[in-house]
């Protein structure tokens, strides 16, 4: 009897391998692909992965002008570039799957890990037979819920698949077919060639981004005065009125409370409580994460994602904000018990672990958690991760932290000014979770009645602001608070956005040119494709799947006709949305102005060399023309010298003008210094000038590649 498990992951493979028996086998199939083999219950057991995705959808005519006729073929074969090395693990499932009396499907339990291992099953193993096929559900990879998931097996989730194979068909409807007509117009009106992306969930996206860039571009400032009182003991005490729009008014109360002193008119003294956080989601986690340490959505993901293939904590695609009872938590508490630092906070638990949790909730897995064993070797930020993961789930546990406020209004000469102090009573679960501030202010010595000093009497003038910016992890909460997405995507559509150029920044998210041209382009022209309304409806379609309300069949017909609607648009729009996608693609490149014509300095890409360089829009009359590293950035900044750009390149960063030859006499020949000899050939060692400044190099270049910094030479030579 031979049976077959399909994992995800290499990684993952090797746990269940080793999980289902301590005697697995490590093989490799042609040198390449790891496998296991092991026995267990009379039974042959191969474990072979995957790697993320072994197929994708490509047309079925690639001369069609449309793809609507679509079928999955290997990965490698469709994306011949980057997706080479899974032809190896195609063919080492085929093999080692070949006539298999029974099947398991062990990848991740989502939409994505359904599909990826029912690809695998379908095309690689060649088995249509549901009735060989099982699955494993699981939501940690210890050697517990490992063999749980393998001796409750269940059966494939159709519904599961069918919502998979749709949302990479709509996404392959909406992001091809849009994208190439998108391209094509361009070239239509413009005659050039130019890379746009458009999508289902992308562009709606954008149009959030851009949405708000106007906000910000459109606000007008409002001048107002904020009037605040220091108070003897150095308190600051602010006007009731907050923010003042009236000049007079501010001016009146001024002149009637300079140089007056105040009398305590009231103080009210009140309880509050502050109940624990809710465990982590994926949203949770990537938002609580770019707070504290600033990483972005997508490392965050990736870092948990690796936790938990390497068993330290549980599944992190998961929406959930619930810890249920089934997790046995005062075993997993033993386990972390022996980290001396977490030991401290798990002895002092409630003897009832009742988890604070959220109302969000996951039919396919738990909040994320830790799994109690305790990681070795890892990097600095996966720590900041795995102990902020540890962190969350023991205070959750922790009963609620408990404050006295105190609110105190003041009166001078009849105008009401207040303050608030707040001291901590029980510091409950905050004294568990190291990464929130706690408020524990001291109260002033003072009653109703007192009078007390005024030591100055403020007018602080300012202007109202705009709203702010998103950063990558506000972003990611309003997507979800749109539904827009899906929680294991977002973060991958930003990054796209990012790619594509049509958004810059890293505290904040700014939309350039290009991005902004695009939506008010196709909010002109093919309004369908910016609504999130649309694209909400697919989301919930698509979910419909899951729970018998929609089919797979009717989501895909309908994503087909409003494609078509889409596409009619762009086609009966052409030469108009061509002609300023393109020209917008030109400003949004524009980097300066030439400094022999007057010209725009426009970024550009050589097909020739495969790179990117600046050149002059009045080309060929203007030739001016600089090289660029890989990886530039354009600053706001100029060269005090010239007035080009300063660039940033390399790491870590550096910062130069962009003309490397800036500040050099270009009419006498450049003649490098003799500095030593060469520890390596004996030639004379030249000091020489590029753009990451000044280095030392062998005259034998390029037979002898020595080089070393000025400073390390001076170094030596001292």
């Amino acid at each position: 009897m031979h049976e077959v498990i399909v994992c995800e992951k290499p990684t993952s493979a090797e746990k269940i391998a080793k999980a289902l028996s301590p005697s697995a086998k490590k093989k490799v199939y042609n040198k390449k692909v790891k496998y296991w083999e092991l026995k267990k219950d009379s039974k042959d057991i191969t474990v072979v992965s995957a790697v993320g995705h072994l197929y994708s959808l490509t047309p079925d005519n690639p001369k069609d002008k449309v793809y609507f006729d679509l079928h999955w073929a290997p990965a490698y074969e469709v994306n011949k570039k980057s997706s080479g090395f899974t032809k190896d693990y195609v063919r080492a499932i085929k093999k080692l799957a070949k006539n298999a009396d029974s099947y398991i499907h062990a990848c991740d339990y989502d939409t994505e890990g359904t599909l990826i291992g029912y690809n695998a099953l379908k095309y690689a193993c060649g088995q249509n037979d549901l009735s060989k096929i099982s699955r494993m559900k699981f939501s940690t990879l210890t050697k517990k819920d490992l063999l749980e998931a393998y001796d409750n097996r269940i059966e494939l989730d159709m519904n599961q698949v069918d919502s998979g194979i749709a949302r990479h068909v709509l996404d392959y409807y909406f992001g091809v077919n849009i994208s190439k007509a998108l391209m094509k117009s361009v070239s239509r009106a413009k005659y050039k060639y130019l890379k746009l992306s458009a999508g289902r969930v992308q562009t709606p996206t954008l149009a959030i981004l851009v949405e708000r860039e106007k906000e910000i571009k459109n606000f007008v400032p409002e001048p107002y005065w904020l009037i605040r009182a220091i108070i003897e003991g150095k308190i600051e005490v602010n006007h009731v009125d907050g923010k003042i729009f009236d000049k007079a008014r501010a001016e009146e109360i001024m002149s009637k409370c300079k140089g007056k002193d105040a009398v305590v008119d009231k103080i009210k003294l009140s309880n509050s409580t502050t109940r624990p956080p809710v465990p982590f989601n994926l949203g949770g986690l990537q938002s609580e994460a770019y707070n504290v340490f600033g990483f972005s959505p997508k490392k965050t993901q990736s870092i948990a994602q690796n936790l938990y293939t390497s068993g330290y904590t549980s599944y992190p695609r998961t929406s959930s904000e619930k810890l249920p009872e089934s997790l046995d938590f005062k075993s997993i508490f033993s386990q972390l018990s022996h980290d001396g630092e977490f030991g401290k906070h798990i002895s002092q638990l409630p003897s009832k672990l009742k988890p604070n949790n959220g109302k969000k909730d996951d039919a396919a897995h738990p909040a994320i958690h830790p799994t109690g064993i305790l990681p070795q070797g890892l990097s600095r930020d996966e720590k900041k991760i795995y102990q902020l993961i540890v962190y969350r789930f023991i205070a959750v546990f922790f009963e609620s932290a408990k404050f006295e406020t105190m609110s105190t209004t003041l009166d001078i000469e009849g105008e009401k000014f207040r303050f608030k102090r707040r001291r901590v009573t029980h510091r409950g679960w905050m004294e568990h979770y190291p990464y929130r501030k706690i408020d524990d202010e001291e109260f002033p010595d003072i009653k109703e009645g007192d009078l007390v000093k005024v030591l100055d009497l403020i007018s602080d003038e300012k202007e109202t602001k705009p709203p702010a910016r998103y950063n990558q992890a506000s972003l990611i909460k309003e997507l979800e608070k749109r539904e827009l997405g899906t929680k294991a995507t977002r973060a991958d559509i930003i990054d796209k956005l990012y790619d594509r150029k049509y958004i810059n920044g890293t505290q904040q998210i700014e939309v350039n040119q290009l991005g902004e041209n695009m939506i008010d382009t196709l909010s002109t022209y093919c309004k369908d494709l910016t609504s999130e309304e649309l694209t909400r409806d697919f989301e919930n379609k698509l979910e419909g799947i899951d729970n018998n309300s929609s089919t797979c069949k009717e989501v895909i017909s309908e994503g087909k006709k409003e494609v078509n609607v889409i596409l009619a648009d762009i086609d009966k729009n052409s030469n108009e949305i061509g002609t300023k996608l393109y020209e917008s693609f030109q400003e949004s490149n524009i980097v300066g102005t030439c400094p022999n014509c007057g010209g725009k300095l426009v970024k550009r890409y050589s097909a020739v060399t495969k790179s990117s360089f600046v050149g002059c829009s009045n080309y060929p009359e203007c030739t001016t023309s600089y090289s660029i590293p890989k990886g530039t950035n354009f600053l706001k900044k100029t060269c005090e010298k010239c007035g080009l750009p300063i660039i940033s390149f390399g790491k870590p960063r550096q910062r130069a003008c962009l003309d490397a030859n800036c500040g050099k006499d270009k009419t006498k020949p450049y003649v490098p210094e003799e500095v030593g000899k060469c520890p390596e050939c004996g030639k004379p060692l030249l000091k020489r000038s590029g753009r990451y400044g000044e280095f030392i190099g062998c005259k034998g270049f390029p037979k002898c590649r020595f080089t070393c910094s000025v400073e390390e030479l001076e170094s030596k030579l001292s």
